[in-house]
């Protein structure tokens, strides 16, 4: 008892030093410290209630609820493995509750498929714990990530080689799991479990990834048990119904005995007085009890074998009985005990004989003095009483420390009048109490203090951020004034200008950032061997994000834009729809909504495209849209069939900032007006959720009709395959180039370029779309960068992966790549033989300069004139890059 007062004192004053420090805010949140020492005062009252005097000697689960060290640390990291990763940031060691290091939880190597249990995060405890508690959290990552486990089960083993599946009390094994990727779900484990190692597993319903923040809550097993055999548990026979008094929830194997395991016996709950009371957990009478007939035994005796981890000095053993004589139960009369140190039983067994009460009907805990035998295994012969024995618990006393205990007095079944047995493991030398409550009362009222000092931090902090963001809103109404009148944009020229470098200052910078998705990749610039800071133009490129729009478009003579520049609409699926020049965007979204309102009714779900961090994309069909359109949008569908629509669908949840980035999304969307870019046809903003109606096309995206197709030539005719011809490929390029023509003439950079974001009509038709990065099928385009970034680096230009420049050039780069990947039929990944790591290397190579840089090969069915256009969208000087005019008039020419 005192070794886990000690213990857990040593915690507490560690913890204080390091609040002291002035740290810990950087590591820890408030509400989750505040809750926790809430919790620690809690643990020291109930202490001080043992050391008055008030305890009994059995684990209770009500009160066995503590952190076991994921989120506090005590866990260490060699202690979490996991049986793949996605990537170093992502490893077991980040799957702590409520932390956001690495990349903010632990996320399996690949997609997690329904009814595949392959992936799992493991914890080692170093010892047997009592494990009552779950809490999970899924990959938030400061409003990026958006992954986590909507169910998953638990596997357990106390000594590494045999695991156990966990389930209830109902025998149902899969947890329901988290909704969002940042609320923490804690589970109750009904029935609790004594485990050394546990694993948590993933499952879900369909194919998606998966991340996992997760922590255990008990304490620790200090019985040292782990296994008990028995014979298995029998069937009474009560008027109009069977009652079953088998043990439900053993772990081990069970036929005719149980070996092996643990379950009810040490589950630590205690059975009702009258076991056909099943009101508890909602099943069959007599579930708290493992029961046996006297005529199943003619010896007279039921035999249970306990095993412990090691040998052990025994002090006592508590066996909780049943004694309801009124239907022939009763607590045993006798026990015989053999004792087994290391491999040979003891000769001469201990015998312990118990008075039987033929009075009161309580159950009760009776105590076998087990007078300090050494062993590793005792073997116990409990005498029947009467026609059944029933037992619901049974816990051993030795050289250990007790649990942390319940508060009430044990209840024994005897008359008030006359005191329990009296058990040496309960005294406790008065001297040391004085000083341990003296100390423990003193602790109790720092902590109340530092508790609320925080608080008050907390709220004055909140003050404080309020003063600035009014501050910032100010600054920000008159920056945007200065711009709007210094900022002149020239179309015929198409560059832009400022009349000072020095309007577009740091105020203006600090409210738009670049978009979380693609944060900091600069940082990727340390992993380049060679690179050094010493090339001029490194220092001129580098300091781009910090100057107006005129230093840059005169040196690179294409229209890009620094990150003052830039206006990234976050998307519903966790993606930018496009980078929007600021005073583009403001002039824009300024105008009225040209879409009119849909019936949320008439919209028939199919099934759901994407998921993202503030939405959801479904593939739905619309009844009617043809009446909602206005006459210059034409279908060829007739009016009384449904119309496929994708369906962008805020989440209700979504935060004010993202709710105006949908609505001002919605405006500028309403203006796109090209064949060759997907068409916002209607909204549903009058209600929540807030959707928006867009284009969706039958054939989906070309990436995966592609996939399905082969070129024309004998092979395909031989396997009967589906083709495209080459003048069709052509054809979908050259809309393509069509489509982003139209969006570089408005200076929108869609980031995002591929086949993936292609739509595919009738005839070939192709329509520009940005659903790609939300698609778990699609998972694998995108690189994790430690912290935050999620980047499509295959399809990347050297200067966005490299000094985060995303302009109309760097559009112009992907569009090669995706001209590569259509005229491979979109058979394998770009640089498919390069790892992610080694692609980010080769834009080190297009930057250095010294002719190393990889290429993608020319694809098989590609003429010299087509490659000459990728290769063109290659090259290193942004300048030197073909423009979507040029481009397109090069591929109308090629057409066949």
């Amino acid at each position: 008892m005192f070794s886990s007062i000690k213990k857990q004192l040593k915690k507490t004053f560690e913890e204080l030093h390091y609040i002291f420090s002035g740290s810990w805010l950087e590591c820890l949140s408030v509400h989750v410290f505040v809750m926790k020492h809430l919790w620690d005062v809690h643990f020291l009252l109930l202490i001080l209630l043992y050391l008055l005097g008030a305890v009994t000697s059995q684990v209770n689960p009500g009160v066995c609820r503590y952190p076991l060290g994921m989120s506090g640390g005590q866990i260490q990291d060699e202690d979490i493995s996991a049986s793949s990763q996605w990537s170093e940031s992502t490893a077991a060691r980040y799957g702590r509750l409520d932390f956001e290091e690495g990349d903010g939880a632990w996320c399996p190597e690949i997609t997690v498929e329904p009814d595949s249990l392959k992936e799992f995060l493991q914890i080692d405890l170093r010892s047997l714990h009592f494990i009552t508690l779950v809490g999970t959290q899924g990959r938030h990552a400061g409003g990026i990530g958006n992954e986590f486990a909507q169910m998953y089960k638990i596997k357990y083993s106390r000594d590494g080689s045999r695991w156990i599946s966990w389930r209830n009390r109902q025998g149902k094994q899969v947890i329901d799991g988290n909704t969002n990727a940042y609320d923490i779900v804690l589970k109750d484990l009904e029935p609790p479990i004594i485990a050394r190692f546990v694993r948590f597993m993933p499952v879900t319903d369909h194919s998606m990834n998966v991340c996992m923040r997760v922590e255990l809550y008990g304490c620790e097993w200090l019985d040292g048990l782990v296994s008990y055999n028995a014979p298995a548990g029998e069937q009474m026979s009560v008027p109009s119904y069977p009652v079953y008094l088998n043990d439900s929830v053993y772990d081990g194997a069970v036929i005719y005995s149980m070996t092996e395991g643990l379950g009810q016996l040490t589950d630590g709950v205690c059975g009702q007085d009258d076991f056909l009371d099943s009101h508890v957990y909602n099943v069959w009478p007599g579930y708290d009890y493992v029961g046996w007939n006297n005529e199943s035994f003619p010896s007279g005796y039921v035999e249970i074998m306990f095993e412990f981890d090691r040998t052990r000095n025994f002090t006592t053993m508590k066996v909780h009985c049943n004694n309801m004589f009124s239907r022939h139960v009763k607590a045993f009369r006798q026990v015989v005990c053999y004792f087994r140190s290391e491999s040979d039983w003891e000769a001469t067994p201990l015998s312990f004989s118990h008075l039987v009460d033929e009075k009161n009907l309580s159950a009760r805990f009776v105590t076998v003095n087990l007078a300090n035998h050494m062993a590793s295994a005792i073997k116990c012969q409990f005498y029947f009483a009467d026609a059944w024995m029933l037992f619901s618990e049974i816990t051993f006393q030795s050289d250990t420390a007790m649990y942390n205990t319940t508060l009430a007095p044990p209840k024994t079944g005897l008359p008030p009048n006359i005191p329990p047995e009296e058990d040496p493991t309960h005294k406790v030398d008065d001297s040391n109490t004085r000083i341990l409550i003296g100390c423990l009362v003193a602790i109790i009222f720092i902590l109340v203090a530092i508790i609320v000092i925080i608080l008050w931090r907390q709220v004055w902090q909140k003050m404080l951020e309020k003063a600035s963001r009014r501050m910032l809103d100010d600054e920000l109404t008159a920056s945007l004034s200065i711009q709007s009148e210094t900022f002149v944009y020239n179309h015929n020229h198409n560059q832009s200008s400022t009349t000072s470098e020095q309007e577009s200052n740091s105020t203006y910078e600090r409210i738009f950032p670049l978009g979380p998705d693609y944060q900091e990749p600069s940082r990727l610039i340390c992993k380049l061997p060679e690179f050094t800071q010493s090339s001029e133009e490194a220092a001129s490129t580098s300091t781009a994000a910090s100057k107006s729009t005129t230093s840059t478009a005169v040196q690179d003579g294409v229209p890009h834009y620094a990150e003052a520049d830039i206006v990234n609409l976050q998307g519903v699926t966790g993606s930018n729809t496009y980078a929007i020049p600021a005073l583009t965007m403001d002039l824009l979204s300024g105008k009225d909504v040209a879409v009119e309102e849909f019936p949320r009714k008439l919209l028939i779900f199919k099934e759901k495209l994407g998921e993202g961090q503030f939405g959801e994309v479904h593939l739905c069909e619309a009844e009617g849209m043809q009446e909602f359109m206005n006459k210059e949008f034409l279908f060829d569908i007739p009016e009384d069939q449904p119309v496929l629509v994708a369906v962008k669908m805020l989440r209700s949840d979504a935060n004010k900032n993202a709710r105006n980035d949908f609505l001002k999304e919605i405006k500028i969307m309403s203006r796109l007006k090209d064949p060759n870019i997907i068409r916002l046809l209607a909204v549903c903003i009058y209600s929540d959720p807030l959707c928006m109606i867009t284009e969706y096309m039958e054939n989906g995206d070309l990436n995966q009709f592609l996939s399905r197709h082969e070129p024309e030539g004998q092979l395909a005719q031989l396997s009967n395959a589906s083709t495209v011809s080459f003048s069709n490929l052509c054809y979908m390029a050259t809309q393509i180039a069509s489509g982003m023509k139209y969006l570089s003439s408005l200076n929108f950079v869609h980031r995002d370029l591929a086949t993936r974001n292609c739509l595919v009509g009738k005839k070939y038709t192709i329509k520009i779309a940005d659903f790609g990065m939300s698609r778990n099928l699609y998972s694998g385009d995108y690189y994790r960068i430690q912290g935050r970034a999620v980047l499509p680096i295959r399809w990347m230009s050297w200067e966005s992966i490299l000094l985060g420049k995303f302009t109309t050039a760097s559009d112009v780069w992907a569009f090669g790549v995706t001209l590569w990947e259509i005229l491979n039929f979109c058979k394998e990944q770009p640089y498919s033989q390069l790892t992610d790591e080694q692609v980010i290397e080769n834009t080190g190579e297009f930057f250095r300069d010294q002719k190393r840089q990889i290429y993608l090969p020319q694809p098989v069915l590609c003429p010299d004139s087509l490659y000459k256009i990728m290769l063109s969208c290659w090259r290193r000087n942004t300048k030197e890059r073909p423009s979507f005019q040029e481009i397109h008039r090069a591929l109308l020419e090629i057409q066949p």
